[in-house]
């Protein structure tokens, strides 16, 4: 075969890794084009269509060229030298931040169906899912919360089974009792403390919202290379994982393409957003913590493997690892932050009034801080609109929490997405 054909075949296998998928025909076409281009390539020898087909075939082994887009970008910008592995040997040490679409139609907030995005976070040593979050789309302040539910105690709600609790685990239980009470009550979830975060180059997770969040922790905020999701393979193993074992067994379940889906899966009894949530938190607690792990196995006795939390007990009594689990005024610092006037009747957030008696020193008064025009401090949880939380400038920096005024005629806690939603619905001025 003439060099000079080889070497265009090439580039023009070179040219489609990012582009859309063509067929064969065109990379041939395209092989002639850039043949053209040149006085050298002109001259060129032309073989026949089939040799040119056969070396088509040997050039574009294991590369997808004409496959899928996914895998042949994941082929080309992976790794040329043998993968590394990092070591690992404390809870926390590493871990992973990473979103995806649900493979499940969902009811959201406002009747409408619709998918969500799946944003968690998993620990590389224990590959424990240390919280996972569904919102129709990852916003910065979804990947701050999930940082708040990651360092906080999964505490047992209402209907889940006994054998759920902490104390009924293997987890050392009695020794984590011992720094935070809190864990008495807690479910079967380790607290996990970050010390590097590794995560992509997502809107959520870059902004700024999320490196504050990072820095106020003094957690590493390590973004991986463009175009290289091999460097978070954990919790993009997980993901997957999750649409296997558990929207599969869900109604609406779509699959991960068209090819896949089935006859109008938005007509069966799908779950609510906030129904959904609860069953994943229950799925992780109950079944993801405690199953085996391929990546958890013995060196001296490899033939067993470990579950998230046998390994999270394993590592805690091989390095003394004691997680200080974030308080509550850790996690109020990282909810969003917004700066308001105090005024009178309260506080005003998105159309909602929000008062209380502690903050009668603070009302029509200047914060003091100038470059915020004498505005006071507000932080809310975006999942709660039932109160905020007012930092006192002119005494210690404290909190002040405020409940929302109208809370006794709405006792059941709901987010941003259902305000905005019957907001919309309002009449407006006549």
């Amino acid at each position: 075969m003439d060099p000079k054909v080889v070497d265009a075949m090439r580039q023009a296998i070179k040219e489609g890794v990012d582009a859309s998928t063509r067929t064969a025909s065109y990379l041939i076409w395209r092989t002639k084009e850039i043949l053209k281009q040149t006085e050298e390539g002109q001259a060129a020898t032309w073989p026949s269509r089939a040799t040119l087909h056969r070396l088509l075939a040997k050039l574009t082994k294991g590369t997808h060229a004409t496959g899928s887009a996914v895998t042949r970008r994941s082929k080309a910008h992976g790794a040329a030298a043998p993968f590394g592995e990092l070591t690992v040997s404390a809870p926390g040490e590493v871990m992973q931040i990473d979103s995806t679409p649900l493979d499940v139609m969902v009811r959201l907030d406002d009747g409408v169906v619709g998918r969500v995005e799946l944003t968690g976070m998993i620990d590389v040593a224990s590959r424990t899912l240390s919280a996972a979050v569904l919102r129709p789309t990852t916003k910065s302040v979804d990947a701050s919360v999930l940082l708040a539910r990651t360092v906080t105690p999964e505490l047992m709600r209402p209907g889940w089974v006994d054998a759920l609790k902490m104390s009924r685990s293997v987890l050392p239980h009695r020794r984590l009792l011992t720094p935070d009470e809190r864990l008495e009550h807690a479910a079967a979830k380790p607290v996990i403390v970050p010390e590097m975060i590794v995560c992509d180059h997502g809107k959520a997770f870059i902004s700024h919202n999320f490196r504050a969040s990072c820095r106020f922790l003094e957690i590493d905020f390590q973004p991986t290379h463009k175009g290289s999701p091999f460097q978070k393979g954990h919790i993009e193993k997980m993901l997957g994982s999750v649409a296997m074992m558990f929207t599969q067994f869900l109604p609406g379940h779509t699959g991960r393409n068209t090819d896949r889906r089935g006859r109008h899966p938005e007509q069966e009894n799908l779950w609510s957003l906030t129904e959904l949530q609860d069953l994943l938190d229950e799925w992780i607690v109950a079944h993801w913590q405690n199953r085996p792990h391929e990546g958890l196995r013995d060196p001296d006795h490899p033939g067993r493997p470990f579950t998230p939390n046998q390994k999270y007990a394993a590592l805690v009594e091989a390095c003394g690892y004691v997680p200080v689990a974030l308080s509550g005024q850790d996690y109020v610092e990282l909810l969003p932050a917004a700066w308001r006037a105090v005024n009178s009747y309260g506080i005003r957030i998105n159309n909602r009034t929000y008062d209380t008696p502690d903050l009668g020193p603070m009302r029509l008064r200047d914060s003091g801080v100038s470059a915020k025009r004498g505005l006071w401090e507000v932080h809310r949880d975006p999942y709660d609109v039932s109160y905020v939380w007012v930092r006192n400038h002119r005494g210690e920096g404290e909190w002040v929490q405020a409940t929302w005024k109208y809370l006794n005629r709405a006792p059941v806690p709901f987010g941003d997405l259902a305000w905005d939603h019957v907001s919309h619905q309002l009449p407006g001025p006549a």
